[in-house]
């Protein structure tokens, strides 16, 4: 009988000041400890992006949305399977979507997990 190997773990990034996503390896609570979670992930597959638009504040995503769209921008988009955008707030979560979107990321809106 061969015994598979497992592979690696997914990597399952999320930037939410409030909800726990147990879900997520890594979860970041402001924009900018999400835009550095981000940039340590640079070279790594990302299997899902969990992005909240409110971030506390004044605070939100949009520092992160930058980064993405400039990485790709320069024709070296992150490497991420799916970005769910979870956010409570109608009208950014819809900018999110799509300023990702329009850069060739695979964008959904969904309710958090």
């Amino acid at each position: 009988m061969q015994q598979l190997i497992p592979g690696p773990a997914p990597v399952i990034l999320a930037i939410d000041d409030l909800r726990a996503l147990p879900r997520a390896t890594r979860l970041a609570r402001t924009s900018r400890d999400g835009v550095q979670l981000l940039q340590e992930h640079r070279d790594v597959f990302i299997d899902e992006l969990w992005l909240d638009h409110d971030l506390g504040g004044d605070d939100s995503i949009m520092p992160v949305v930058t980064l993405l769209e400039e990485a790709a921008f320069h024709g070296r988009p992150f490497h991420i399977g799916t970005v769910y955008v979870h956010s409570a707030n109608p009208v950014g979560a819809e900018t999110v979507v799509r300023s990702l979107s329009h850069w060739k990321y695979h964008v959904r809106r969904t309710a958090a997990q």
